[in-house]
């Protein structure tokens, strides 16, 4: 599943929504025709649901997921090219294809030079032509390993790693935790002061998704860390390197040992101890082992005064690894890292071994997804907002827009009902919540500003270094920000993703324009379905800023306390007891959830729903909610809101899914109403129930 973090904040107050693109060329007017055209038609008649993607005869009060979902688990194969497969993944194929169309033409129209379109349209066809990119062969890379080739010192490694530095991780908007440089570069707002940034140093380095993989010691780990080694011997020989096996065994010895110094999922989303400044000076005394003044001077960052590391033993227990293990074994390192992250733009044997280990064994992935598939995924990584702008021209209409501005006011409102009807909180936590309410923010379909690409330099013909100048481009752009004023309207997020996030250092939430679409958000749909589908998600992102992370941040985004120590106890018994519930789900034998790990998802997910159902019954003004068809409306929202999460998971994709990520898997998902009161009634679910929770067992926090 697309993964999507968030924290949020709404207002019920003057909710302050995104104008509609004044600051930027606003996307232009759409005739009816082109239009309606533009639109997926729908699937589901007038439901907005799959009725045939039902199982009727699951109880529902034993299994809501199989009910709402098991017909449609029954008849759907997860692509031969993925891991995985869910409702995400159908809309992002559709944003995928109408992507492609927009970034083919652009490579056919002869754009003027330096323009957006030619860029899109270059860095597309640089990396369709496999003919070019074969003869190359390893020569774009050749710089990167004659510069590793040459590293004769520490003070020169400590230049190569800090040249090699790139702003590729996230820790709170997307939390993208992983990056296998040897750290990750994030810039956001200070916590501590939100008018200005902070740079981020976040733990890296390793090949694998988590440390787990490295340390656990169960035979299906062992078997993993076999073909890793295997595959870091397959690379290097591809590369010319000798004695490959030899360098294969000392690189995952190293990456071993820096997976020992990591910080687990769950303790790299502890805020308190996220929460450290060191000055540049902290750095060589705090973190020895690495020549920190070569490695500024390399990532261009030898003014910036302090710095945030997100993980600070794990930056110092890395750096004294590069102080202490054999410079021979860290030239390998780079190297084969070098090799791994450029393969997708070289030469078929790389891209075919590189996909072998990554996609095969990590996530049991058979099949290479098309070529076109993965051009338009990497233009669209390059230059996100150049193609974001073309898509919401022809596939986003103010109508729509329009409409979902209205249901993010109404799950705001609902929200601050639902503050003012808390029992266990007290007046003044309660007014401090609803001060943070008040400030929020909406990003609705695409930004204000679109970003400037004209300093990124586009070749075609030069698909490798198109995409380095990329990195690098998205790197310099935000070491840029630390010398000027915070920009609250970054959206962190392209028009054509399909997702949703929360930023809680801006008060900001931002639904792009590809994920409303058919099934989540129907502008022709039964508003039930709309509410408890899309609406879901609205929910599910204000609650992020109320939720275990959410909720440490004030209403202007700082990390500050805004709680009496007795609300705070209450919110934290009643968070344990969600996390204690998604422990003791099993997806595979042996492997539960890690409640804690999923807890910030899992409470987004519970009381985002709760606001969604308040919403939807407070859009009705005082008139009855119709039955369709039979079912309810309460049927119909709870069915929109379980559909939302179908998924299917190969084993190797849910383990790793489980391990590293901070989602519950959708069948667990779409459980949470087993917590919702009204959901019991709508289903004439009873005691003895697989689902079913005594009143005093359903955990409520908002």
């Amino acid at each position: 599943m697309t993964t999507w973090k968030s924290l949020l904040l709404g207002a019920c107050a003057p909710v302050l929504l995104s104008a509609p693109a004044t600051a930027a060329t606003p996307p232009k007017a759409q005739t009816p025709a082109v239009a309606e055209a533009a639109k997926p038609k729908p699937k589901y008649g007038t439901f907005g649901f799959d009725t045939a993607g039902m199982d009727r005869a699951v109880a529902p009060g034993d299994d809501f997921y199989g009910y709402a979902n098991d017909g449609w688990m029954k008849t759907t194969e997860i692509p031969a090219d993925r891991g995985s497969y869910a409702t995400f993944g159908v809309l992002a194929d559709v944003a995928a294809e109408r992507t492609r169309a927009i970034i083919e033409e652009s490579a056919k129209a002869g754009a003027p030079a330096g323009s957006d379109a030619r860029k899109i349209g270059d860095y597309y066809a640089s990396f369709m032509d496999e003919a070019a990119i074969e003869a190359a062969g390893l020569k774009p890379l050749q710089p990167e390993l004659d510069r590793i080739k040459a590293i004769n010192s520490r003070a020169d490694l400590s230049r190569e790693l800090g040249a090699s530095l790139r702003a590729d991780v996230d820790a709170l908007n997307a939390t993208d935790y992983t990056t296998d440089r040897l750290f990750g570069l994030w810039v956001a707002e200070d916590m501590n002061d939100t008018s200005k940034y902070r740079p981020y140093l976040m733990q890296g380095g390793l090949g694998m998704p988590d440390r787990e993989y490295y340390l656990d010691a169960s035979p299906r780990f062992q078997e993993l860390r076999e073909k890793y080694q295997t595959h870091i011997a397959k690379m290097l020989t591809l590369a010319g390197y000798d004695d490959a096996q030899a360098r294969a065994a000392r690189i995952l010895a190293l990456e071993t040992a820096i997976a020992r110094a990591h910080w687990t999922v769950d303790a790299t989303g502890d805020m308190a101890k996220a929460n450290t400044v060191w000055t540049q000076g902290d750095l060589a005394k705090k973190a020895p082992g690495i020549d920190w003044n070569a490695f500024l001077q390399a990532a261009g960052m030898a003014k910036q005064p302090s710095f945030g590391p997100w993980q600070p033993s794990a930056i110092s227990d890395i750096a004294g690894l590069v102080g202490s293990q054999p410079i021979a074994t860290w030239k390998d390192y780079l190297a084969f890292h070098a090799i791994e992250r450029g393969a997708p733009y070289l030469s078929k044997a790389l891209v075919d071994e590189h996909f072998a280990f990554n996609s095969t064994a990590l996530a049991g992935t058979p099949q290479q997804r098309d070529r076109w598939k993965r051009g338009v995924d990497n233009t669209s990584e390059a230059l996100g907002e150049a193609v974001g702008k073309l898509y919401v021209e022809r596939h986003f209409t103010p109508e729509a827009k329009a409409q979902m501005q209205e249901m993010v006011k109404n799950i705001l409102v609902a929200f601050d009902a639902r503050i003012d009807r808390l029992e266990w909180m007290s007046p003044e936590t309660k007014a401090k919540a609803k001060e943070k309410l008040a400030n929020f923010r909406v990003g609705v379909g695409y930004p204000d500003k679109w970003r400037d690409y004209s300093g990124l330099q586009i070749v075609r013909g030069d698909a490798y270094g198109n995409w380095e100048r990329g990195e690098a481009f998205e790197y310099r752009r935000n070491v840029a920000k630390l010398a000027g004023p915070v920009d609250r309207d970054e959206w962190w997020m392209t028009p054509q993703t399909v997702n949703a996030l929360n930023l809680p250092m801006q008060n900001m939430i931002v639904f792009p324009a590809a994920i409303l679409e058919p099934t989540f958000f129907d502008p022709n749909a039964d508003a039930a379905v709309n509410y408890g589908a899309i609406g879901g998600v609205i929910g599910h992102e204000v609650v992020h800023g109320f939720d275990d992370t959410g909720a440490l941040f004030d209403a202007k985004g700082n990390l500050k306390n805004w709680w009496t120590p007795a609300d705070m106890a209450q919110f934290k018994a009643r968070s344990q007891a969600l996390a204690a519930q998604y422990s003791a789900y099993e997806p595979l034998p042996g492997l539960h959830l890690n409640g804690n790990q999923v807890l910030g998802e899992n409470i987004a997910d519970l009381a985002g729903l709760a606001s969604a159902y308040d919403a939807y019954h407070l859009s009705l003004k005082g008139q009855a909610a119709p039955v369709i068809d039979g079912f309810s409306a309460d049927q119909r929202f709870y069915l929109g809101w379980a559909q939302n999460y179908r998924s299917k998971f190969r084993e190797a994709s849910l383990r790793r899914n489980v391990l590293s990520g901070v989602h519950s898997p959708g069948e667990y998902r779409a459980q949470t109403v087993r917590n919702q009161d009204p959901w019991y009634p709508a289903f004439d679910v009873k005691a003895g129930q697989g689902l079913y929770l005594a009143p005093d067992q359903r955990v409520k926090i908002w």
